[in-house]
């Protein structure tokens, strides 16, 4: 229907609506089994029977299958159906692992989908966009992104970025006008709000007019469904590596092949063998075990309300070496309290904390009654006049719904006995512009109850001073002199000393026909009435987090609109500002060029009084000196610093659509604590990722030197090739996935920042793998020669007795793997998924042994007692080794 056609009262017949009611909860089930869920349909998933076919594409698997069926053909059926059955478990393994990612990776973007403010049953209350029916009434504001298709029936100086539809790079100012035009464009729909743009200024109501598909979002779905997913590039490398590790371990197995054959073992045998070891080998598994520690270690921010937009976030997380943070909010409890108030040189202060709105006013220590007080009562009716604020009951507490400055200005103004419908019934609002972060305040239009119209003007205090002419003093109004506008910025600094944010209120009286068209026209010739100051007090989290932070190496910078004495205040208790560190304002900012700010920015700690364009540059400037960037935002014009940083942060809570959709890290709970916790799990990650790389490619190097070592020996071979398919199968799965899930070291907040080129095999990765590889086939190959030099003739016996040296060796050495320093270094039953994976892959060992119908299929004989000492101490002494080597060059 052109419902851009219509006015709204006939829309919202149309549609069955109510715009001051909203839609009822039973209305809002009817219409949804009428017009389904509010979403896009997505492109074809892979289905769960093709996506486990495909964990059987690998080439080495169906070189297996195809090992397997020569096997079947000259009759060798036991060893045939023992080999595929090894393949259907291992693809079952994949595949779980697979579905258990993608889960993972829908509920992330479940968490981070958009919200919607909408009308239901009288009331306002943020729900899902998913949610939202045909028919509902939803309120938006500067940086929220439109949830639905929506005919505006209210708008105050409402404009929307469109280009994702229409091309045009410049916001289109919105209207509630019909449009008479027929055929109009897009671009043209003036009154019309659309699924996807964002809102950059004012804000408005609308009622949905298309949901889902019906949108026009809905015709460019193809281009979100065919978004490709792209690897990190920890993946990308480890995919590369992989590809080296095939040719290597390829060259290895036929050298192991050839030397067969040379000494004497039939091609058929040496064949099998060649291919098991192959596929034993090659570590084709890391890419998708990365996946899977990437998708868990990102399940465990979320637990720690962090929600990882893009992937390789995660890798630059343990990279991080400046965190520019935004105070408010996300260092401090973001709770503004009013606690002093000054107007025309008296001072008041107010008792209370939080959102209760119960407190009592004093004047030098005496209590007073506010509306007694005519300066002091008129600061707080226009701090409620000019203010969007609601204050609601939720658990037994008083919370805000709106900005928290303007709560504490709401909250102020209670405590003197005022409520917002008392106001309204002595004031007509008019007009309204919205505040803006360049302006650095907000404006209504108001008339009276005696039909005299003013406006009113609340912002930051110095703009308000500039922009004054007069100020309110002892009640009488006077002109603003120079010594006047002195004993005001006096007053200011003296709250601000006291980490108190000041908020100032000006007005000014119009002549009865005055149209006011424009904020510019509206925010001059002012008279100054006063100031609120407010504290919001620092988390009690966040000085720890601040220092566990410096430890890192990761310096801490605060970035705030506040004043630099209040900035410096908070920055002092949270131990930011300490020693030779320096506090720029955004007055010297905008004097200074990239390059210049670069020459001081690694001394600055605070940057106050900065507007968000300020972030971009502050960015640039620690990026030249070669750091990785992590930067905090909420706003609209938060969002090209959010995307230019190395991680960009937006707040969960307070954060815009528009700063979610910039930023590669969500946090839930606006936190700075949390920025420290994810980069703790971001090293974390990194480090789980080093450790099963290193415990998976020493095992197959042992794997394959044993098999090297005996064929260059001419000995028979050590391990059938069930038995080297079950080790893989056996002590690779399990064990290295429990890595992915260890907790981190004692001293990984203790370490430098891990440098962002740094290859998987830096700090000596490399010849650990080696090094441990060579002595696990040399411990397997000396079990095997102890057991086959004593009697030659029980070869299955010496294989049985390589075959669990192998598998315990493998299994102690995974503990070594938790440390860069020694198995010693941790407890070991820190990491139980760990413990319990050990303990099943024995178990799993000792069956294949001791089980008779399994001992024909895996070649095997029961081990007996005094052998098991031969195997148990072998298999200990790569690890001890090692760690005795580490202890006597550390006493040196």
């Amino acid at each position: 229907m052109m419902f851009h056609e219509m006015k709204e009262k006939d829309v919202e017949k149309v549609l069955n609506s109510n715009i001051d009611q909203g839609l009822s909860d039973s209305e809002v089930e009817k219409k949804r089994k009428q017009f389904g869920w509010n979403e896009l349909q997505e492109g074809e998933k892979q289905s769960a029977l093709m996506l486990f076919i495909s964990q059987f594409k690998d080439f080495m698997v169906l070189v297996l299958l195809a090992a397997t069926l020569i096997s079947g053909l000259l009759g060798e059926y036991i060893d045939a159906i023992a080999i595929i059955m090894i393949v259907l478990i291992n693809g079952c393994l994949g595949f779980f692992q697979e579905r258990k990612a993608e889960k993972s990776l829908n509920a992330l973007r479940e968490l981070s989908a958009p919200q919607v403010v909408v009308l239901r049953n009288g009331e306002w209350s943020k729900i899902p966009s998913k949610e939202v029916v045909v028919g509902d009434i939803l309120k938006f504001s500067s940086g929220d992104r439109i949830g639905a298709d929506v005919r505006l029936v209210h708008t105050a100086n409402l404009e929307i970025e469109e280009s994702a539809l229409t091309g045009e790079s410049v916001p289109a100012v919105k209207t509630i006008d019909p449009i008479t035009e027929k055929n109009a464009s897009l671009g043209d729909l003036t009154n019309m709000a659309f699924m996807g743009t964002m809102v950059t200024r004012g804000n408005g109501v609308g009622i949905v007019t298309g949901i889902g598909m019906n949108t026009a979002m809905g015709k460019i779905a193809d281009m979100i469904q065919n978004a490709e997913t792209m690897m990190t590039p920890l993946q990308r490398r480890l995919e590369q590596l992989g590809k080296i590790l095939i040719t290597v371990a390829l060259l290895l197995t036929l050298l192991v092949v050839i030397a067969g054959v040379v000494h004497g073992h039939d091609l058929y045998t040496m064949f099998l063998a060649g291919v098991s070891l192959a596929v034993a080998a090659i570590p084709e598994g890391l890419p998708a075990i990365v996946t899977v520690a990437l998708s868990l270690g990102v399940q465990r921010m979320i637990r720690n309300n962090a929600i990882v937009r893009k992937l390789p976030a995660v890798e630059t997380l343990g990279c991080a070496s400046v965190i520019c943070s935004d105070k408010t909010g996300t260092m401090t409890q973001n709770k503004m309290t009013v606690t002093h108030l000054w107007s025309g040189g008296n001072t008041w202060t107010v008792s209370g904390t939080g959102y209760h709105p119960k407190g009592n006013f004093y004047k030098d220590k005496e209590e007073i009654v506010p509306h007694k007080e005519k300066s002091l009562y008129q600061l707080l009716t226009f701090g409620l006049l000019c203010n969007h604020a609601e204050i609601q009951m939720k658990d037994d507490e008083f919370i805000i719904d709106g900005d928290p400055t303007e709560g504490a200005l709401l909250v102020s103004a209670m405590k003197a006995g005022m409520t917002r419908e008392s106001i309204l019934k002595q004031f007509t609002i008019e007009k309204e512009f919205p505040f803006d972060s360049t302006r650095k305040m907000m404006s209504v239009v108001v008339k009276d109850k005696n039909g005299k119209r003013f406006v009113i003007t609340k912002g930051a205090p110095d703009v308000l001073i500039g922009l004054s002419e007069s100020v309110l003093w002892d009640g009488k109004m006077q002109s603003l002199s120079l010594e006047l506008q002195r004993g005001i910025q006096s007053s200011i600094e003296n709250l601000a000393s006291k980490a108190l944010r000041t908020i100032a209120v000006a007005f000014k009286p119009l002549q009865e026909y005055t149209n006011i068209m424009h904020e510019s026209e509206a925010e001059k010739g002012l008279t100054f009435v006063g100031v609120q100051g407010m504290i919001d007090p620092p988390r009690p989290e966040v000085k720890q987090a601040i220092k566990e932070c410096h430890e890192a190496g990761i310096k801490t910078v605060m970035i705030t609109g506040d004043h630099a004495i209040t900035a410096k205040a908070i920055a002092k208790q949270l131990g930011i500002l300490k020693g030779k560190s320096k506090v720029i304002e955004g007055s010297a900012l905008n004097e200074m060029s990239v390059d210049e700010l670069e020459n001081v920015v690694e001394e600055v700690s605070v940057f106050a009084r900065v507007s968000p364009e300020h972030k971009l540059k502050i960015v640039k400037a620690f990026q030249n000196h070669g750091h990785i960037v992590a930067m905090t935002g909420d706003g609209v014009n938060d969002a090209p610093a959010i995307k230019s940083a190395d991680i960009g942060i937006a707040m969960g809570i307070t954060g815009t659509d528009v700063a979610k959709e910039a930023s590669s890290l969500i946090l839930l709970d606006d936190n700075f604590a949390t920025i420290k916790a994810a980069i703790k799990e971001g090293r974390n990650i990194y480090e789980n990722i080093r450790k099963f790389v290193r415990y998976l490619l020493a095992s197959n190097v042992g794997e394959i030197l044993v098999m090297l070592f005996a064929m260059l020996m001419s000995l028979p071979l050590p391990l059938v090739p069930i038995q080297i398919l079950w080790v893989n199968l056996v002590t690779d799965g399990l064990p290295a996935m429990a890595l992915g899930l260890d907790k981190p070291e004692d001293d990984v907040m203790k370490r430098k920042p891990r440098h962002p080129k740094e290859g998987i095999f830096a700090r000596k990765l490399g010849w650990k793998v080696v090094s441990r590889g060579f002595l696990i086939g040399l411990v397997t190959l000396l079990a095997f020669l102890t057991i086959y030099r004593k009697n030659p003739d029980q070869l299955e016996y010496a294989q049985t007795v390589a075959f669990a040296t192998l598998v315990l060796t493998q299994l102690i050495h995974v503990f070594d793997c938790r440390s860069e320093k020694s198995v010693f270094n941790r407890n070991p039953f820190g990491n139980m998924y760990l413990v319990w994976a050990v303990i099943s892959s024995i178990l799993l060992m000792l069956i294949v042994i001791y089980v008779p119908s399994l001992q024909q299929i895996f070649h095997t004989l029961p081990i007996i007692p005094k052998d098991w000492l031969l195997i148990v101490g072998l298999s200990s002494v790569p690890t001890f080794l090692l760690a005795g080597s580490l202890f006597v060059r550390k006493k040196e």
